[in-house]
Formats: C-alpha cells, structure tokens, sequence
C-alpha cells in the first residue's frame, strides 16, 4: 500500500522533487538516524539548490509514521542548483561531512539565448564537501577529474567514495571509469586524493541495494539512451579497494523487458522496489507495475538474485508517482508487532490526523498578497 506521510508542525516545505541528490545518514555519535536531499528538479521545471534534512519525529502503531523536514542553510562555496548529482556522507577521524558531485544545471544566464533557453549543461568537476553541523561548504577541484558527469553511482566507505558510471553531456559518453576519492578530514583544511580507474561499468540511474557490510548490488538504469542495462552487478567495499563481479540476472517479466523506462529504489536488507510505466495507447488504467526484487546470501557468502515477486498494480488512494529515491527508515523490533500481515496491518482511519491542523499545509485567506 501507497500511504501518505504526514510531516511535525515545525516541518518546512518539502517540494516534490525530481532526480535529487539522497544520502542515508545513519546513526553516528548521538547524531538521529536522517536523510539528506540536495537539488532535484521541481514540477516547474525549475533547480533547487537547497539541503532538506528528514528525519523521523515520531512513530505509533499501525505502521503510522511522522516525519520532520528541515532546510539547512549552506555558507561558504555554496553548491549550485542541480540535478542527476550524488550525496555521500563519509567518516574520517572522528568527523562527518557530506560528498557533493556531478550534476547538470541550466546554462549560465549570460550563454542563454530563446533557442536554448531550457538547454542544460554538466556542472563542472568540482567535489564539494559539506559541514553537516555548521553548515560549511566547501569547493575543490582536482586535476584528475576533467569532465562533469550526472547520473552515476556513489557507494562510500569510511574515508572513501566510489564513483561508478554516469554520462558525460559534452560527448555524450558513458565512459566505464571508476573514480575514487578519498577525503582526510585534518585540522586544518581537509586533504583529498582522487584516482581514475578505466574498470568500471558503462551504467546511468542505477538502482543500488546494500546486501551486506559495504556490500551492494547495482542493476537497472540504462548502458545506451534507447537500450536498458538488464545485468546485476555484485560489488563489495574493503580496506584494499573495490571488487565488481557479475551475478546472474533473476527472470525479468516481459513488462519489464519491453519497456523503454524503469525506476526504483532500495528498501534495504537486500530488496529493492521496481517500478515500470504502462505503456499503450490509450493509457492503461493501471499506470505502473510493481516488483519487489530480493537479493539473497548464497552459501559461500555470495549475492544472488532472486526472481521479481509481488506485482502490484493496486493504485486505490496513491499518490501520483515521481523518479525519485526510496527512503526506508529502520523499526526497532518491538514496532513491528503491528507492521506484519496479520490484523495489525489493517488500516485505520482513526489514526490520521486532520491535515488543516498539521501546519505542513497552510490555507491563506481571501486578502493573501502572497504572489504565487
């Protein structure tokens, strides 16, 4: 089931938001369990350029749970309006900060002409790294990294991300590189190390599910603009590097194979939410189809995939549906008393609040100046 979630009284706005930047920030030194997202593309067609933080305000029974959105404030080299970029958070002596990378943004308003008003460009190579607690941001630039990329994957461990894929616009290439960047978070001012690696995978809009201890699983997205990758992808982070094996792909329905697009994102543990448009003319009334794919530990330690189960076309009270991350916050043992498919999974009316009162909605009186 698709339900809504309702935000605290202290939440900001939340756009919805199209191809944003998303990082899982788990539980660190006192620091609550949050998600953070950067950029994206609004229903106007416009670029965000702000930092929401979400976390969990507070949870009840029957799977209800209130969410707390907060917009941080950047200062420093404050990272443009984007999308297609990544958000990492890494560790390094005792410290956080956030790995900001890729993207494309709009041209620049003085190369904007009416013809290519709406044209994007790849964000130069910059990495940015952000100061969660004191919002500091800061630019680098690396001699190693010489063409913008979008689209691409970023798995982090410890000190070190891992760049995976992307597609660069200038050339219109998805090179097989594998970029790794490794940030020391001295004193001073930080230390970064970049090496370019040509053993990657030609890959964009990736779907990643975690599997183990900086174990992951990349599949979907696509190799070509017409042609959907339909490989899986083991790949596992240690202290020595990173180590990519191929897997065997589970058995792909044949929505799945005959369509042109696919999204989804991680549900964690293993399992992940595919999503694949109808397609059809006139519209199917069911606008999407549902799979649940599940990655499951072999004998000898191994990552492999499992068949697509659980389609689900039921879209009674759903949300409309945008390209966008799944967030999954993790239960404590004792919430999930209600949360199986027993009678606790039934839902109740009763439990929703009256959104007017929520203040997450506000509805303006007739003498509103507001310009919309």
């Amino acid at each position: 089931k698709l339900r809504a979630i309702s935000f605290s009284n202290n939440s900001c706005y939340l756009p919805p938001l199209r191809c944003p930047a998303v990082a899982h920030f788990e539980p660190h030194d006192g620091s609550p369990e949050c998600y953070l997202v950067h950029g994206g593309r609004t229903p106007n067609n416009e670029l965000s350029s702000s930092l929401y933080m979400l976390s969990v305000d507070s949870r009840g029974c029957n799977r209800k749970v209130t969410l707390r959105c907060q917009e941080k404030e950047l200062v420093g080299d404050v990272p443009s309006a984007r999308y297609g970029h990544t958000l990492s958070v890494i560790h390094s002596r005792g410290k956080s900060a956030c790995v900001l990378f890729g993207g494309r943004s709009y041209m620049p308003p003085t190369e904007r002409t009416t013809e290519n008003w709406n044209s994007v460009v790849d964000c130069p190579p910059q990495v940015f790294l952000i100061d969660l607690e004191f919002g500091c941001s800061s630019a680098h630039s690396l001699p190693e990294l010489t063409d913008g990329q979008s689209f691409h994957v970023a798995l982090a461990r410890e000190d070190c991300v891992y760049f995976l894929g992307g597609h660069i616009l200038s050339s219109d290439c998805r090179p097989p590189r594998l970029i790794r960047l490794r940030v020391e978070l001295l004193l001073g001012s930080p230390v970064i190390t970049c090496n370019v690696l040509h053993e990657g995978l030609s890959i964009t809009s990736a779907i990643t599910t975690p599997v183990g201890y900086h174990e992951y699983m990349v599949f979907g997205g696509y190799q070509s603009e017409t042609q959907k990758r339909m490989e899986c992808t083991y790949v596992g982070l240690d202290d020595v590097g990173v180590h990519m094996e191929p897997r065997e792909p589970p058995q792909w329905t044949s929505e799945i194979s005959h369509s042109r697009t696919w999204f989804g994102g991680s549900l964690g543990k293993g399992s992940a939410l595919v999503a694949v448009p109808s397609e059809g003319n006139p519209t199917p009334p069911d606008a999407y189809h549902f799979y649940q794919l599940s990655f499951q530990k072999e004998q000898d330690g191994e990552a492999s995939a499992q068949v697509c189960s659980q389609e689900s076309t039921d879209f009674e009270d759903s949300a409309p549906l945008e390209d966008s991350e799944e967030l999954y916050f993790g239960r404590e043992p004792h919430e999930l008393e209600y949360s199986s498919d027993g009678e606790g999974d039934t839902y109740n009316e009763e439990d929703e609040e009256d959104e007017s009162q929520t203040g997450y909605w506000v509805k303006c009186c007739l003498s509103c100046q507001v310009d919309p």
